[in-house]
């Protein structure tokens, strides 16, 4: 099998596609690929056979993505007893830790939040309890980790049930959890504590930020920020471990240890075959990090047997073996993005072996690593910077010579006395300041990304095809067959980027944000793009809004649908579940107008401070009308200044594929009668139920008016207001009204075109076609 091993790769590659797309033409396809290499001699029986074995044990060996034991667990409190499976993780706001369940075999995620200010009394007694390996008994209730409730949400039930988790109990008191002994890589999981702890305790926060995450894997005290600049950038694989930094450890210990004459290069080596593993469980076990570490262990030990394999048989070996050890692993991003890269660089070599300049052999690698993760890129996080290849240039130098080195050297100098440690560190703070300064101003200057949803299936091989024959082709210097593959992976990049631009279809979005409101409107073609309200959540400690709806809702649905600028933001009136965040959206986009009311408290808006570029201010009262593009919506409401932010609350009124909508804000029932009166022919299809359902609008005379056939409430789930209440729900089935709920349905969309239907989230309607 020398030489031959990628083919194995390869069957387990196609392996893990069909079950990730859950598409067994791949069956076909490989046994049609497996054939032909056969057939035309291109491949010898035993790489055949072993390709084939692969591929039909790891397609039955890897579960699906979201596969579920057959073993279902009740949601009635119950003891659980298990083992410890993982390292047990303690931050500021939580414990937690995965149980594997003697009997069911299943893995429950124990979570505890503790109150701040008992968190050291509470947890300090019984954490030395809780280790690696230990035999455990909870209390508790299992359930059902949450699901995504809007479209593009991070969803967090399919994330553990691809890291084998399938439940979770949270505990109410740490008494109800009662663990003895561990296991031997508990010792490591203490080692690695013990070193953030004393790193925390030597450095500035700032510095120890930067030193945690690169050496020991731990970004949780990365300010989040600089975390979303380095991912909008293409830049996160630099604040992570990645194989770049076991070659950076693997140079400093030939270094110190056989160029300084204190060990042979023989026990070098073999130290190096034992601290490595060590290490990447000390660097928190990322892929990435065991990918490298145990290439570096196999090539010494190969040659020490005098056994000779290609870089690509040992990635091949390393990829199969990882799978084999863990099969769910490959779900994991960091797996992924790490073999495709160094895959697509091996890939490269002769072409970046035939460029004698530093420089550009830099270029050509940044240009590679970047182009070959772009569909993963998508799928992942539906955003691609072009320019991220010229900016990963510049700053990986600086990283790779500078920082990542410095961060290493300064775990074992932290033992020194202050004096060496806080020189140092200010000299580190000073120049890492002015870099970080330096990529926060082309975020602000050259920030024009592709965004997408990510890519077809179909689409995802043949760009991988096209990048395969650009590579071939530029390897053997034929430019213009690789110019014409490359503007082929331009164009199919581009196409995919721009299908809103090419679809009649329009969409209109009711989001789950809990009790908030927040729509919006895509207009055909992407003539334009309207958003009705942007609620939030807010901190119970200062009231303020906070930003977890904008990150974890609208934002990625923003990026998912490649919206870049909002052509209208509206406004309906000044509470916060309403208008919560806006100020995050003007953070980080370009909102052409904004729309509030004649009576809108305009103090609120001085409070945003940072905006990408000020919006055109527009402002409105009942019968004026706003145009974007062809699409006009009608201002019913309000006619006056009725001294309160929900009566003063804007009306809208405009129709999508036939279909007519009244967006009615918090209006009560008095600024409904005053609708009726003012519009007594006001007929509408689509109702958005003011006040979230409260007893203090949806009069039954206006919905006799109106004569709505669907009636759309964003309402929290559970909610302490009792929102929708049971006298607007008994007159909304009065009049045969179909209830369409955020805290039921989840997110609700309407898409439409000559005629439109709605699409709830999490459950189907009981009609079809509307």
């Amino acid at each position: 099998m020398k030489g031959y091993w990628h083919f194995a790769a390869l069957a387990v590659g196609a392996a893990i596609v069909r079950i990730y797309f859950a598409n067994d033409w791949i069956i076909i396809v490989f046994l049609l690929w497996i054939s032909y290499l056969y057939f035309y001699g291109r491949l010898k029986k035993v790489p055949i056979f072993i390709s084939l074995i692969m591929f039909f044990f790891f397609s039955l060996y890897i579960p699906p993505p979201t596969s579920q034991s057959s073993t279902a667990l009740s949601s009635e409190t119950a003891h659980y007893i298990g083992e410890i499976v993982s390292p047990v993780q303690l931050t500021q706001d939580k414990l937690e830790f995965v149980l594997e369940e003697q009997h069911s075999k299943q893995n429950i995620l124990i979570l505890y939040f503790p109150d701040n200010n008992k968190q050291t009394a509470e947890i300090e007694p019984v954490l030395d309890s809780f280790k690696y390996g230990a035999s455990c008994m909870v209390s508790g209730s299992v359930e059902l980790p949450n699901k995504s409730r809007n479209p593009a949400q991070f969803d967090y039930r399919e994330y553990l049930l691809k890291s084998g988790i399938t439940y979770q109990l949270i505990l109410e008191d740490l008494t109800h959890v009662e663990c003895d002994g561990s296991k031997f890589l508990e010792r490591f999981y203490m080692l690695r504590e013990q070193l953030l702890n004393h790193v925390e305790s030597r450095f500035s926060a700032y510095t120890a930020s930067w030193l945690t995450a690169i050496v020991f894997g731990d970004d949780s005290k990365m300010d989040s920020e600089t975390e979303d600049i380095f991912q909008r950038w293409s830049l996160s694989h630099i604040i992570a471990i990645s194989g770049s930094n076991i070659g950076l450890i693997v140079a400093l210990f030939y270094f110190l240890l056989v160029k300084l004459n204190l060990l042979t290069q023989e026990k070098a080596q073999w130290l190096m075959v034992f601290f490595l593993p060590v290490y990447a469980l000390l660097a928190g076990g990322d892929p990435s990090v065991w990918r490298a570490s145990i290439m570096v262990v196999l090539f010494i030990l190969l040659n020490k047997f005098k056994f000779r394999f290609s870089y690509t048989d040992i990635l091949s070996i390393v990829f199969i073996l990882l799978i084999f050890l863990d099969n769910t692993i490959m779900y994991h991003v960091g797996f992924q993005l790490s073999f495709l890269v160094t895959f697509a660089i091996l890939l490269s070599k002769n072409w970046v072996g035939g460029t004698k300049s530093p420089f550009w052999q830099l270029l050509q690698i940044s240009f590679v690593s970047q182009m070959v993760i772009i569909p993963i890129q998508f799928n992942y996080f539906s955003i691609f910077q072009p320019l991220s290849i010229i900016l990963n240039l510049i700053v990986i130098p600086y990283f790779t010579v500078f920082v990542i080195p410095l961060m290493y050297i300064l775990v074992p100098l932290s033992f020194l006395p202050n004096v060496f440690i806080n020189l140092l560190d200010s000299l580190f703070f000073l120049i890492h300041q002015m870099i970080i300064a330096f990529i926060d101003l082309i975020d602000s200057v050259l920030y024009y990304p592709f965004l997408t949803s990510g890519f077809p299936f179909i689409a995802i091989i043949i760009y991988f095809g096209l990048f395969l024959l650009f590579m071939h082709d530029l390897e053997r210097g034929m430019l213009i067959k690789a110019f014409r593959s490359g503007l082929l992976m331009t164009l199919l990049i581009m196409g995919i980027v721009a299908r809103p631009y090419f679809s009649s279809e329009g969409t209109v979005t009711m989001f789950d944000i809990g009790q908030g409101d927040a729509f919006l409107i895509e207009l055909p073609y992407r003539k334009g793009v309207i958003m009705i309200d942007a609620g939030s959540r807010f901190s119970f400690e200062d009231m303020n809004p906070t930003d977890s709806v904008y990150q974890q809702i609208l934002r990625p649905y923003f990026y998912s649908r490649g919206i870049r600028e909002l052509d209208s933001l509206i406004l309906t009136h000044e509470d916060t579940d309403h208008i919560g965040s806006a100020e995050f959206i003007f953070k980080e986009m370009e909102v052409e107008q904004l729309i509030v009311s004649r009576y809108f408290d305009l103090s609120v808006l001085q409070k945003w401070s940072q905006i990408r570029k000020k919006p055109e201010l527009v402002l409105v009262k009942g019968g004026d009308i706003i145009t974007v593009s062809d699409q006009q919506l009608h201002v019913l409401a309000p006619d006056q200044d009725r001294a309160s932010s929900n009566e003063n609350s804007i009306v809208v009124f405009t129709e999508f594929g036939g279909v007519s909508w009244l967006f009615t804000g918090d209006i009560t029932k008095t600024e409904e009668s005053v609708l009726i009166q003012n519009y007594p022919n006001l007929s509408v299809d689509v109702l958005k139920v003011a006040h979230h359902g409260s007893s203090t609008s949806t009069d039954q005379d206006f919905i006799e008016t109106a004569d709505p056939r669907f009636a759309l409430i964003p309402v929290g789930v559970d909610n302490s207001y009792g929102h929708p209440t049971p006298e607007v729900l008994e007159t909304l089935e009065k009049f045969d009204v179909e209830i369409l709920r955020t805290d039921q349905h989840g997110a609700v969309q309407f898409k439409y075109d000559d005629g439109g239907t709605f699409f709830p989230f999490l459950h189907k309607l009981r009609g079809e076609d509307k």
